[in-house]
Order: structure tokens, then sequence, then C-alpha cells
């Protein structure tokens, strides 16, 4: 006779209780972190904090009997081949499933702020292009293509959208946010969260909060806000995509708010956005966000420790490498010094989202589709239109637009005939493809030059790049 846990008639909830009541401490702990394979490579830029200084190889033959709770982007760390990438995908499920007792997958996760962030994927306009736009019934569309285009190859969760308030335009993130009107920030970012959770992807809000409005607009940096401008300003848009969008999941910031991390702080993680709000969704970490409790915050001496302030805050899940949620964690928990019960309250969490996706029933399987297209021209078209409406003409006397068929027209600058300058941070080839120069980009990106030439044949049109090429840019942190 099947355990209550794998009758698929019950509400996910009792089945996660069920399944809690029937797990060792190590197994339960498991559900809590994620590994990120590939990660400890020395080679390439970090493309999320200190991820070269915090990142471990693991051991996954140790690991994988209790099980795993995540699995962090198996398409978006390097250059995979979309069709292959999703059998390799099949392949490590098979793995995780077959070495845990209960042969319970791995919930996988990617970035999706441009796009789903894979080699060979639809680009998609950056959020500015979404506020820009003021279309959330565009927005909504082009986020359901995104999400059915990960689901189809064994994905659950994507890390979008950005929710901050750009509160400052020297804020080096702001290329990710939607704007600096919260009304239209709450307005789009829902639409995308509807469209992303219509295709059965978790839709993460970041960052859970005030990053945006941090001191000096520097990334990190202290955020120092009165409770009035916290609540008209930046809090409604995630209130919004929670309650209208249905987002299931959150990602707390990495920096303060008025001295405490917010990866430690239980009013905000627990008070404000469960008791106040009535979330039941997972909190996830950003990205090494419980590790630099210690090493950047210096609220905690130890990995440990660390793991304690987060987890009772109500940080549920560590991303995206195991550190301190595994063996810092059991410790603390057979030392006394954390109590299980919130090491329950977490899984119970984590199980339940496992439940709603599928990944606890019996019939359950991981599957590799064959010819997996990541950029068809349904996306193509959706992308376009995005793009062309976010086009904002500030100023026109009449004497200048449209251009004539027969215009001389100058077009200047270093970046005028490279592909790169057309693309945002968060895409495939500017956040991971830079680190392979000689990878192609995967999808088709004409320059401004190029298009221009290709729109007015029989316009006379000069280039000159006026000055040096700027250095290559840093790819953008994760999380």
């Amino acid at each position: 006779m099947p355990h209550p846990w794998q009758d698929t008639s019950l509400p996910a909830e009792d089945r996660a209780d069920d399944l809690l009541s029937l797990m060792t401490l190590e197994e339960k702990l498991a559900q809590l972190y994620s590994v990120w394979p590939g990660s400890e490579s020395e080679e390439g830029e970090d493309v999320a904090p200190l991820q070269h200084e915090v990142a471990e190889a693991v051991d996954l033959d140790g690991l994988l009997p209790h099980g795993l709770g995540q699995l962090t982007r198996p398409f978006g760390t390097a250059p995979v081949d979309p069709s292959e990438g999703a059998a390799a995908l099949a392949r490590t499920q098979a793995r995780i499933t077959a070495a845990n007792r209960f042969g319970i997958p791995a919930l996988v996760h990617e970035e999706c702020l441009t796009g789903f962030t894979a080699w060979r994927a639809t680009v998609f306009p950056t959020p500015l292009a979404w506020g820009a736009s003021f279309d959330p019934a565009l927005v909504e569309r082009a986020a359901a293509l995104i999400g059915g285009s990960m689901r189809s190859v064994g994905v659950h969760q994507g890390l979008s959208p950005v929710l901050d308030v750009v509160r400052d335009a020297r804020w080096g993130r702001t290329e990710e946010s939607i704007g600096e009107d919260p009304y239209l920030v709450a307005t789009v970012g829902t639409a995308y969260v509807r469209g992303l959770e219509s295709a059965g992807i978790i839709a993460t809000l970041k960052h859970f909060a005030g990053y945006s409005a941090s001191r000096g607009a520097r990334n990190h940096a202290p955020v120092s806000i009165g409770p009035r401008e916290l609540a008209e300003m930046i809090l409604p848009p995630f209130e919004m995509a929670l309650r209208d969008g249905g987002a299931r999941s959150v990602m707390h910031s990495y920096s303060d708010l008025d001295g405490v991390p917010s990866a430690a702080n239980p009013w905000l993680l627990t008070e404000l956005l469960r008791d106040q709000w009535g979330f039941t969704g997972t909190v996830v970490a950003d990205y090494f966000g419980v590790s630099f409790l210690e090493l950047a915050h210096r609220v905690a001496d130890s990995p440990g420790r660390a793991a304690a302030l987060a987890l009772a805050a109500g940080v549920d899940v560590e991303l995206p490498a195991v550190r301190c949620y595994g063996t810092p964690l059991r410790d603390a928990v057979r030392a006394g010094e954390v109590p299980e019960s919130l090491v329950d309250r977490a899984v119970r969490r984590v199980l339940t989202q496992k439940g709603e996706l599928g990944l606890l029933d019996p019939d359950w399987s991981p599957e590799a589709p064959e010819g997996v297209d990541f950029d068809p021209p349904a996306m193509r078209a959706v992308a376009r239109q995005l793009a062309e409406e976010s086009v904002v003409l500030l100023a026109d006397d009449g004497d200048v637009l449209p251009l004539a068929p027969t215009a001389r027209i100058a077009v200047v600058g270093p970046l005028a005939d490279d592909p790169a300058a057309m693309l945002g941070c968060y895409t495939f080839p500017r956040h991971v493809g830079i680190e392979h120069p000689d990878l192609p980009m995967g999808v088709e990106v004409p320059t401004l030059l190029a298009a221009l030439r290709a729109e007015l044949p029989g316009a006379r049109i000069s280039h000159a790049e006026g000055c040096a090429p700027p250095g290559p840019a840093p790819a953008a942190p994760a999380g």
C-alpha cells in the first residue's frame, strides 16, 4: 500500500506532512539546499558575487543518498545545445531520484530576466523596456512563452522578475528593473508573474526588499529608509505580484534594511511577508546570501550560525550551492542550538511546492524532449513587438522623422556595428557567453548599422566609430 504522500488525491500540504514525518534530519536538510555543477571552476569571471571564493566542489555521491532540494542552472551556467542539455538534465534527475530512498527529484531553477538565459534562446527586451512599453498584456504573453520554453525541458522555477523600484539611476542594476514608479513596476511585474506562473513555472520575486534604495546607489550598500517610503515606494510591487499575480517564491535582498540584513530579518520575511500578506510559498536565498551573513554583514561567526539566523528569519532554501544548510546546520540542530521545528517548517514548504509541481507523484519520471527549439518564430515575434512598443519618442518637430528613403544618415559610435550592443546584461551572450569568446551568439542579432541599411536601402549611410570601443563589461551578478 502506498504512503499517503504518494496519494495524488490528497492536498499537497497533507502529502508534505506525511513525507516529512518519514525523513531523517539529513534527508530534511537535503531539501533545503541546491548544487551548482560547474560553478567551482576557476576559469572565467564570477557570475555571482564571491562565486570563486565561496563555491566549493561537492561530493554528489555523498550528498545524493539524502536527496536534493534544488539544481542550479543546468542550462545557464555554460553553453549547452538545447536538446543535449535537456537529455543531460533528464539523466541527472534520474541519478538523483535513484539515489534517495523516496525517489524525489530536484527542483530546477534558471534565470529568465530577458528570456530563458540559455544558449540559442530568444533574447527578449530588458525589463526597462517592459516598463517603457506600458503594455502589461504583452509582457504577460512574453512571460508565458518564456515559461513554456523552460518547462518543456524540465525547469521548474524562474528567478524573475526584478521588482526593485529605482530610487537613484546610478544604481548598477537599474537595467534589470522596470522603472521608478511603483505602480508601473507593480502592474507590469505582476503581468510577468502571471505569464510565468501560467506556464507552470514558479516566479521568484526579487530582491526583497529595498535593494535599489541603497546609500549612494551602491550595490549591496546599506538601506536607510523610513517606514512610509518603504510602504509606499518599495513594497507595493511585491504585494501586488503575490496577491494578484500568484507568485510562489520570493528571493531576499543582499542589503540590510535599517541595519538588519534581509536574510536575517524575521519582520520582513515572516511577520510582513507571511503573517500580514498571507504568503505560503518559499523564500530562497539570493546567491550565497546566507554565507554573506558571515562573510559580508559579519553578523555571524560561522556557516552554522549564518544558517541559524537565516532559517529563523524565514529563508527556506540556500542557493545556489550548499555551504551553510548542510553539515553546519545539521551540527547546530544536533547540538540543540537550532530547533528542528524550524527545519521542519522550511522543509514542509519545499515539499508542498514539489507536490504542487508533481514531483512527488509516483509516476513522475524525467523525460527529455527531442528537437528542442528555444528560439521559435512565435517567441521572436513577441520579442520584436515588445521591443518596438518600448521605443519612446521624446520629441519630433516633423522635419526628421520618419527618415526619408533617400536620406543622408551618419551613424557614429564604437558600438553601432557591434551586435553585443543590442543585448542586455542578463542575456546569455553577455551573462555567460562573454566567457566563451569563440562561441557563436546562438541567435541572430543584427547591429544598428546593419538594420538601418536593410530598412533604408536607398539612403546614404556613413559610419564612423568616433572613439575607441569600451573594454568588456563584467557579467551581471546572478540572483
